[in-house]
């Protein structure tokens, strides 16, 4: 099958369907949200790490996000949730589908 330059520089696709990339975003954002909801402690960056998560959703759901945008989220995110230990388990599992997408680039940032 032959593949466009456009998808070539996206990355691989599994069967034609889902970038595979975009499925682990997809299901950590997920688990992330959810144990953050269940999360019942209140802590003062909550609000900014619910409106990250769902933007990391809507990128994960519009295809193949740009990457500076899921480290700025990834950055937000972590900042938001960092000091929750009960959260830290998804939030790895977060950044490692986003370095999916390529690591960072050195000397930028």
């Amino acid at each position: 099958m032959l593949r466009s330059v456009e998808q070539k520089r996206q990355g691989p696709v599994a069967g034609g369907g889902e970038d595979p990339r975009v499925t682990e975003l997809r299901s950590a954002v997920s688990r992330l949200r959810r144990r953050l909801a269940a999360h019942p402690g209140e802590f003062a960056d909550r609000t900014i790490a619910e409106e990250e998560l769902a933007a990391l959703a809507a990128m994960a759901a519009d295809g193949i996000p740009e990457i500076p945008c899921l480290r700025r989220s990834l950055l937000l995110i972590a900042g938001a949730i960092g000091s929750v230990s009960a959260l830290s388990a998804e939030l790895t599992e977060v950044r490692r589908a986003v370095d999916l997408f390529g690591g960072p680039v050195r000397g930028q940032g």
